[in-house]
């Protein structure tokens, strides 16, 4: 056998790490890059940060897999904890956050269905959106370089041009269930959904008798600064997926409904055999006894104004790199002017780490608890980037 024993599915860069230290990864021998990559917003608080440490070595001594034939007491606190600090009644706990995803897509679909209406199993979702990878999420993503050679796409899914009503109330039909967004897109480009248009969606779904469903896989637990990005539009979803940074690296994901949007969810229609797993418990919990604290998310948005401003600067300095600044909190992107992927690898050569996103932007996704001095070393980096970039196209 030649090559890797590995699927060949990643475009791998040529590193490996051995340790994580906060904001830093560090390889074998030595070298140390600033992680504004952040595991794609998974590490929510950095790398081996103690209270996460103690949380799951205390656990792992204990008990590891039960699976949901039991009671599961971390699983319950999580689960009450979320829908305290949410909009939430009920929490169903997955792995990833296209198993999150695919829950919510069944909890709209059946929601329909035992209200009498089976004929409505359509989620209509918008251009760029990215829901996970598989059959069903790729087909609600509907960008086709996911679907291509997989056989058909998924029935029910109906797409919409970003941002555009007119279209969005075309094509609500007697056989729509549900919306689909994300209320920060951002595999498609660190693209804010306007609030006016988040307000419609709600206003839409509540007069034809659809559920909202909110994506805030990667937005989501205080990655812009409000525990989740919808607040800041003060708009309430009927059901939402997250995960990424509620494990803070380790894998959990959920979907959140109201109880009236979780009614067709009984004994038996659904299910995970790791999900909601003692140790992600304990971790998850460990993630919200931080983020939760008075003063963090507080914190976040103003660490965030700090980087925006700094990259607003190294924008307008180096217009023929960078065209401007998207996102909000510690999610935000760079609209690139040359390719993406050029830029991506100069800042790796600045052992700064990010991560390319649609539209040709790169993605900055620094840990929540980046440092200040953190942040400008950063910003230096990325302007030493754009000025070698610069210097080498002019």
């Amino acid at each position: 056998m030649s090559g890797s024993a590995l699927y060949d599915t990643f475009a791998r860069a040529p590193l490996a790490f051995e340790r994580g230290e906060g904001s830093w990864l560090i390889t074998e021998d030595g070298q140390r890059y600033l992680d504004f990559a952040g595991g794609i917003a998974v590490n929510s608080l950095g790398h081996g940060h103690p209270k996460l440490v103690a949380a799951l070595t205390e656990q792992a001594g204990k008990l590891w897999h039960t699976s949901n034939l039991y009671e599961i007491p971390g699983q319950s606190r999580l689960g009450e904890r979320l829908a305290e600090a949410t909009f939430a009644d009920k929490v169903f706990f997955t792995n990833s956050g296209a198993e999150a995803l695919e829950c919510a897509i069944k909890t709209a679909r059946r929601y329909q269905y035992v209200n009498g209406h089976p004929e409505k199993f359509h989620i209509i979702t918008f251009e760029g959106a990215f829901h996970g990878r598989t059959l069903a999420t790729i087909a609600a993503g509907g960008q086709q370089k996911y679907l291509e050679g997989f056989g058909p796409k998924v029935e029910g899914f109906d797409q919409v041009p970003f941002g555009d009503i007119a279209a969005l109330e075309k094509a609500i039909t007697p056989e729509t269930a549900a919306l689909l967004i994300e209320p920060l897109q951002g595999e498609g480009g660190i693209r804010e959904v306007p609030v006016a248009f988040l307000k419609r969606l709600r206003e839409l779904c509540d007069q034809h008798g659809l559920l909202l469903i909110f994506d805030e896989v990667q937005s989501g637990v205080g990655r812009t600064g409000k525990f989740f990005a919808h607040e800041w539009a003060n708009v309430t979803p009927d059901i939402m997926a997250i995960a990424k940074g509620i494990g803070g690296g380790f894998p959990v994901g959920a979907c959140l409904a109201t109880a009236e949007a979780a009614a067709g969810m009984t004994a038996g229609v659904h299910g995970t055999t790791f999900g909601g797993n003692p140790l992600a418990m304990a971790v998850g919990n460990a993630v919200l006894d931080v983020v939760l604290e008075d003063g963090f998310l507080a914190e976040v948005q103003r660490k965030a104004l700090l980087m925006k401003q700094g990259l607003a600067a190294v924008a307008d300095e180096f217009p023929d790199v960078i065209e401007g600044v998207r996102g909000s909190g510690l999610m935000l992107g760079l609209k690139c002017k040359m390719p993406n992927t050029k830029v991506n690898a100069a800042l790796r050569d600045q052992k700064l780490l990010a991560v390319p996103a649609g539209d040709n932007v790169i993605r900055l996704l620094p840990p929540l608890t980046v440092s200040d001095e953190e942040i400008r070393d950063a910003l230096e980096r990325i302007r030493s980037a754009a000025k070698g970039l610069s210097e080498t196209s002019a």
